[in-house]
């Protein structure tokens, strides 16, 4: 079984995830670099996956510097001096998670070559060991989060807005309420207290979490609320009506405006994108922002995204920050008016999703693939997708967790066929869980 998921390594804190795992992945990545730069978000597994960390690297002749407690995306920022960068973070999962990110120097995640390289030595323990003379040099990274808020602040302009910050307890809390006061706005900040317990919410930045910031958006007549998870890599939003805003509506506004010639989405994003970017090339990847950000580089692409929240804006990094996002968000807003009207313009389809628990992940999809082909034609990028008329489905293994996900979406032809939409949704999502519940 693979050690890389779709982002990172991931699993529970002390468990899966344990101090003698993190000193072979250090041992690993000290074998192929010769400096790295380390943070951490503020789960209670942090310090010590981090001390394990920096000994493999020491013991393998790594310079290795910390960060402390910093987002993802200014991690990887700071990444530009160093030859790799690795951020100790669960992102958006439960307190009870631990994990390691891995960076280069340009912001991109690791690529799967990279991690298979990793990987490789882990298994086969053929790290190296320096000698007594050789062992790697321990520093200090300061000034990260000041470097990181002084690119985002070259980068946006003014904003006098009032904006509420749901930091979710996560890394965020050190940056976003900061820079959004730089900007110019009015700020009220929520769960802002950097906690590895999340006591304010779940990390995780759905709207079924978001029920506080939702609130104070409308009861103090906010321009919109900003909503992160534990590492901040991820940014969704609320408008100033208090409504969530879904990943793909975001997704496409952010899309409308940054998007020249070419963006990068993954197979899970919603028709809609197709709908609105006429005339501009819309490539899909497999789910993960490494594929998104590999994809962005090698096309040279102006924006790319996932529904989840995930948003890289590659002109600043191929990193998703969802700092940046934010900032560039209120940018907009605060320029064009309000959020509201102007989601107004974005359609949506009918969507659905699930999740079925499946421990033989490989085996089950390889029913339910055949299963799907009988109906017309497939892609198999990530899962498989199958591609209908008035619609798709898509079974895609999870990368981080013990399941398989099912969406569906209905194509609307017309406003007056919304209804019909909403119903052959219903049909498509029953049909493919009755395929999926069949082969788990």
């Amino acid at each position: 079984m693979s050690l890389f998921g779709s982002s990172g390594i991931r699993g529970l804190a002390n468990s899966e995830i344990t101090p003698e795992l993190a000193l072979d992945i250090g041992l690993a990545a000290g074998t192929i670099y010769g400096s790295a730069v380390i943070g951490r978000d503020p789960r209670t597994s942090g310090e010590m996956i981090e001390h394990a960390l920096v000994s493999g690297l020491l013991s393998a002749g790594c310079d290795a510097s910390l960060a402390g407690m910093v987002p993802t995306p200014t991690l990887a920022f700071a990444a530009r001096d160093y030859e790799c960068g690795l951020m100790v973070t669960a992102s958006h999962n439960p307190p009870e998670y631990g994990g390691i990110k891995f960076w280069n120097s340009d912001g991109k995640a690791f690529s799967t070559q990279q991690q298979d390289e990793l990987e490789s030595i882990i298994t086969n323990r053929s790290w190296k060991k320096a000698a007594w003379d050789r062992i790697g040099k321990l520093s200090i990274k300061s000034g990260a989060v000041e470097e990181h808020s002084a690119r985002i602040l070259g980068n946006v302009g003014h904003a006098s807005l009032k904006v509420v910050v749901d930091c979710g307890c996560g890394a965020a809390s050190v940056i976003t309420p900061y820079v959004l006061r730089e900007m110019g706005c009015e700020v009220i900040a929520l769960n802002s207290q950097p906690d590895g317990h999340f006591p304010g919410r779940n990390p995780e930045p759905v709207e079924k979490n978001l029920s506080v910031l939702k609130n104070t958006v409308e009861s103090s007549g906010a321009d919109l609320g900003i909503a992160h998870d534990g590492d901040a890599d991820r940014m969704m939003a609320v408008d100033n009506m208090g409504n969530y805003v879904s990943g793909d509506k975001l997704l496409a506004f952010f899309a409308l405006r940054m998007a020249k010639t070419a963006v990068v989405v993954p197979v899970n994003t919603s028709l809609v994108i197709d709908e609105l970017l006429q005339g501009v090339k819309i490539s899909r990847t497999k789910v993960g922002d490494v594929y998104v950000a590999e994809e962005l580089k090698r096309i040279k692409g102006d924006f790319g995204g996932e529904p989840s929240g995930t948003w890289i804006f590659p002109e600043v990094s191929l990193c998703p920050d969802g700092i940046l996002a934010a900032a560039r968000l209120v940018e907009i807003i605060g320029r064009e008016g309000y959020f509201n009207k102007l989601l107004e313009s974005i359609p949506v389809y009918p969507v659905k999703q699930g999740a079925f628990a499946c421990l033989d992940k490989e085996k089950a999809m390889a029913r339910i693939s055949g299963q799907l082909r009988k109906f017309g034609e497939i892609s198999i990028i990530d899962g498989v997708r199958l591609e209908l008329p008035d619609g798709w489905i898509l079974v895609r293994p999870s990368g981080t967790e013990p399941v398989i996900r099912v969406t569906v979406e209905s194509r609307q032809l017309s406003p007056e066929s919304s209804l019909l939409s909403r119903n052959r949704c219903d049909e498509l999502y029953e049909m493919a869980s009755g395929i999926v519940g069949d082969a788990v």
